[in-house]
């Protein structure tokens, strides 16, 4: 259980900081601060995923609750308009907690009264029950609830317009709002209560994070109707909203099924770091068609083939879930075209973008990864083999973006005006690091995947081609140890472009060491660690850029272009500490590799308690204090932690 107590709701510097996520297994979410105060626009009640797990819209963005106590009324929501915060609900607010899912507690007039959210697995559908708890004396207790609607794009923002439909449909036990006839209904089923019919705008509501990332940040929200309850200990006020009709008496069962789930989810003799992790790790596996996928990052990630493969091993297999792993692999299997995994599946539905080199190269990883945990070669053979090979094929008769197989045996990509490895950021037209011709890890990932081919073939008897394998596989390592070593930093090159050498100190050749199948000695491998951990190691995760170089940002802030240049020149990714702890243990043995994972494993644990309570960020501030930054939960953070505890932490 993550508690805040009530000194930390009533301060808002701190309660804004804090927020909660809840998600359904489709793509849809909701979320917010632990005060109920939105701060983005992402944030809202029930966010639904209509063409899952994407073509997702904010439907109902929060409730106005005011308490009434023996005819006195008492708000207890907040929300921030231009220069002041109204109402003031966290002044009576006592605490919050993650018990499974979000509960809000307040204290009025010595009454306690609790709040709690939670999604139902796979539906758009979110319950807020409230009720009072040990009542101190006798009292005539009310809950008049405004829902306030957005209906939009996720990524937008409503301001008031003449297009929307003000009525409301009525029946027992349930209101249906259908503001516009082109975007879904929302219904709301509830228990007994009086309805106010009458609906009004609320103008001006101001988003902080939203004008700090230099976006929209107003809104207009618009509330059809009051809803008025008699609440009591004996009688709790619950409301079901979803695109689907839905009976209150089924909240009970909604209920025991959510915590079912999530206890099913938790490892038996877990850590409560392990524990943690492992409840942010469910968040992020989703259904898409008749499989899975992962979502990259709450709030405004998709599902991207680069993040779901570095993600897979940490998300799935370290936690047992190997089924979900033949499921993501199986359905990714399906959409490689040209030798290329797609990188991006768009909001809106289109098709796949294929725009990347190293998405496809670390689909071999967590297929290799699939097979150290399960050993299930037959299904590899079956769904997967042909499609690997065709890969291969492609990358070496080339594909998009010039993708191809040098004479030199070591893989070359890239295009003006594109970026097709991790450091993708772009400033308008211009590539931040466009690192074209051969990157350090793509190398790493190319050798790696041909070293597993030529195992997997030998495995299945194809002679010819486990032997075409390894002499590509010599002849790529023979390169990179002559075309990648910088003699005189005692690490690897960043790029290598011709005769142009990057020299640029970066985290990605840490990939060059952690990966099962790798081209450097121990010597040179130790020599790059502390290359690395002199330049890049922070208690947050690793700098994309030392500080040292010239071209350094030591924090992500401001606008979409000011953030976007910060991006990858020295923000912080945690992710990344899942290969350097992996080679850290590989260089320096098992032992002090345990040791270091754990030291650092547990530094980090504050961050559970800073930002989304309960996951973790996708970057922090190359600067102390480091920060967090961008999505407030990122899969493959969460997964390579996952990753380290089960490979190295308790190895």
């Amino acid at each position: 259980m993550i508690r805040l107590n009530g000194e930390s709701c009533r301060d808002l510097v701190t309660a804004l900081s804090r927020e909660w996520l809840e998600t359904n297994g489709i793509g849809g979410f909701c979320s917010s601060t632990i005060i109920g105060l939105n701060t983005r626009r992402y944030h809202g009640l029930l966010t639904a995923a209509t063409k899952p797990p994407v073509g997702r819209l904010v439907l109902l963005s929060k409730l106005e609750e005011t308490l009434v106590l023996d005819g006195r009324s008492y708000e207890i929501s907040a929300n921030q308009y231009p220069g002041v915060v109204h109402p003031q609900g966290f002044n009576y607010q006592t605490g919050f907690r993650l018990d499974p899912f979000p509960v809000f507690t307040y204290e009025v007039e010595g009454i306690r009264v609790e709040k709690s959210v939670f999604m139902v697995q796979g539906q758009n559908t979110t319950v807020i029950e409230y009720h009072i708890v040990e009542p101190t004396r006798a009292v005539d207790a009310k809950l008049v609830v405004r829902p306030l609607i957005a209906f939009r794009d996720y990524h937008g923002t409503t301001h008031e317009n003449a297009a929307l439909n003000r009525q409301i449909e009525t029946a027992p036990g349930e209101i249906t709002f259908r503001p516009y006839g082109d975007l879904a209904a929302l219904h709301l089923a509830h228990d007994d209560a009086e309805i106010d019919s009458t609906g009004f705008w609320y103008r001006d509501f101001q988003y902080a994070i939203e004008q700090e990332r230099g976006l929209d940040f107003v809104e207009d929200l618009f509330s059809p109707c009051g809803i008025s309850f008699t609440l009591g200990k004996e009688r709790p006020v619950r409301l079901i909203a979803s695109t689907e009709p839905h009976k209150i008496a089924q909240v009970e069962a909604y209920r025991d099924a959510a915590i079912k789930r999530r206890k099913a989810s938790e490892p038996r003799d877990g850590s409560e770091l392990v524990n943690v992790l492992t409840t942010a790790a469910d968040q992020f596996i989703v259904a898409r068609n008749h499989g899975e996928t992962v979502i990259a990052g709450y709030h405004w990630f998709a599902d991207w083939g680069r993040d779901t493969m570095i993600a897979l091993p940490g998300l799935t297999l370290a936690s047992g879930r190997w089924d979900v792993a033949k499921n993501i692999l199986a359905e990714f299997g399906t959409h490689v075209d040209r030798g290329m995994l797609p990188n991006r599946f768009p909001d809106a539905g289109e098709a796949p973008e294929y725009n990347t080199v190293d998405a496809t190269l670390w689909f071999f990883e967590a297929v290799r990864s699939f097979l150290q945990y399960t050993k299930d070669y037959d299904f590899v053979r079956t769904n997967l083999y042909a499609v690997l090979r065709d890969i291969i094929d492609w990358h070496v008769k080339g594909t998009r973006y010039q993708i191809h197989v040098d004479d030199d045996g070591l893989l070359f990509s890239g295009e003006s005006g594109v970026q097709l490895t991790w450091m993708d950021a772009k400033v308008g037209d211009l590539v931040v690091t466009p690192r074209h011709g051969k990157p350090v890890e793509i190398q790493a990932l190319w050798y790696n995947a041909l070293r597993f081919m030529e195992q997997l073939a030998a495995t299945f008897k194809d002679a010819d081609a486990a032997e075409q394998y390894g002499a590509m596989a010599v002849k790529a390592r023979d390169s990179f140890n002559e075309l990648f070593w910088n003699e005189e930093l005692g690490c690897l090159y960043d790029v290598v472009n011709g005769a142009s050498r990057d020299a640029s100190i970066r985290p990605n050749q840490v990939i060059a060491i952690s990966l099962t199948n790798t081209m450097l000695s121990k010597e040179r491998a130790a020599s790059v660690l502390r290359v690395v951990e002199h330049n890049l190691l922070t208690p947050r995760g690793l700098r994309t850029l030392s500080p040292g170089d010239p071209q350094y940002v030591g924090r992500y802030a401001g606008g979409p272009n000011s953030r976007d240049a910060a991006y990858h020149q020295g923000t912080v990714w945690p992710w990344l500490m899942g290969p350097y702890i992996t080679a850290y243990a590989k260089t320096f043995g098992k032992k002090a590799g345990r040791k270091f994972s754990a030291e650092w494993l547990q530094n980090f644990q504050d961050h559970f308690h800073e930002a989304c309570l309960g996951q973790v960020s996708e970057i922090f501030d190359g600067d102390a204090p480091h920060t967090p930054r961008g999505c407030v939960a990122q899969a493959w953070s969460t997964a390579e932690m996952l990753r380290i505890v089960a490979e190295v932490a308790t190895c």
